[in-house]
């Protein structure tokens, strides 16, 4: 089979670059070893007509304006913007940390534990508050969640949450906030849609029955893509357990739970999918459903869910790396081929970008722009 363009995978990355390829006529073959179309922005009914995000929870936010209009190109969104709670000494706290929280239990005059240039995440942790909330909220669960010493994970991990003392309990304040009224597998298959596209197919089986006459996108992992010669490189995932509840209407203030603590039980959060519905949905809801997801280090690629921030795979990624330079005919990206944890809109940026600086650099900068909003 001959194409212009091979792309492996349909997540958010391929999804992307697939369909802008294919928007300027180029010819587009997407190939993914899943069932569905995708990668982990997937969802499903249960039963009950409670919407499960299949591979945990998935809050659609950005503060581009290009990026939202490119998303609501495939779906309306309706409003929802996430606000999280944790169990701490036997009650709900929010999520992020607030200042107000530590005033009450540290006292007003608190200061950060350490000071410095921190050179790891608990250091990094405690540069922006003190050890008795790093010990409450984060060094459980970042125990739970990678299965190590928080000591051994890189700095960049803290830069992901931070302590509000403006009172802000939302889980992010982006002025563009909600999920697909289709559900995510819904936006995924309205993105791809009229581009060929073969699942349940590994390409690795199949690489040689295409003839390729511009470039492969590969968005699967790296080190797969070279048999693993150097050895594998580290994930985490999270094995997920259903409970319905046919006579409550809600078991939670809000949809996701964290439980750092490590007598809290393995898991790390506790979801509760129908406060993430649109509102009529949720009327014709009957019950409720909650969701454990509890870490795990996968084999299967098909569960990798977190790159692992530490510095030994930060190292071997960057040996497999290396070897692209030169394969002018190949271009690998995306959370899997970059081993980089990518947020939605961060994925979707990302894969416009390559379309208009490595994939189409014959199109003018006002031509691309005109490309991505069609």
């Amino acid at each position: 089979m001959e194409v212009d363009y091979l792309v492996v995978g349909s997540g958010l990355t391929g999804g992307t670059i697939a369909r802008c390829l294919a928007d300027r006529g180029e010819r587009v073959l997407i190939v993914d070893r899943r069932p569905h179309v995708g990668g982990n922005v997937h969802d499903h009914k249960h039963a009950s007509g409670i919407r499960i995000h299949t591979y945990g929870p998935h809050y659609f936010r950005t503060s581009s304006d290009r990026i939202w209009a490119f998303v609501n190109r495939f779906d309306r969104f309706y409003r929802y913007e996430p606000v999280l709670m944790t169990q701490v000494d036997g009650a709900l706290e929010y999520w992020p940390i607030q200042g107000e929280y530590i005033d009450r239990t540290v006292g007003a005059d608190w200061t950060p534990s350490f000071t410095g240039t921190p050179e790891n995440f608990e250091e990094a942790s405690l540069a922006i508050m003190p050890q008795p909330i790093y010990e409450k909220f984060i060094r459980g669960y970042n125990v739970k969640q990678w299965g190590i010493d928080p000591r051994a994970l890189e700095t960049g991990l803290a830069g992901r949450f931070d302590v509000r003392t403006d009172g802000e309990k939302r889980l992010k304040t982006s002025p563009h906030q909600g999920i697909p009224v289709s559900g995510y597998a819904g936006l995924m298959s309205n993105l791809v849609a009229g581009i060929p596209t073969l699942t349940g197919v590994d390409y690795r089986l199949v690489r040689n029955a295409f003839t390729v006459r511009k470039r492969t996108i590969y968005t699967g992992p790296i080190d797969e893509l070279f048999d693993y010669d150097l050895g594998k490189l580290a994930y985490r995932g999270q094995k997920r357990e259903h409970s319905y509840f046919p006579d409550a209407d809600y078991r939670q203030p809000v949809g996701q739970v964290n439980t750092p603590g490590l007598d809290q039980g393995p898991q790390v959060r506790i979801l509760e999918w129908k406060h993430m519905m649109a509102e009529d949905e949720r009327a014709r809801a009957v019950g409720t459903v909650l969701t454990t997801e509890t870490p795990f280090t996968p084999t299967d690629p098909n569960e990798y869910e977190y790159p692992f921030p530490d510095s030994r795979n930060r190292e071997l990624f960057k040996r497999y790396q290396s070897r692209l330079a030169g394969m002018s005919d190949l271009l690998v990206c995306g959370r899997l081929g970059e081993y980089r944890y990518y947020d939605m809109d961060q994925a979707i940026g990302r894969a416009l970008m390559l379309v208009e600086r490595v994939l189409l650099p014959g199109a003018t900068g006002a031509e691309t722009v005109a490309l991505m909003a069609a």
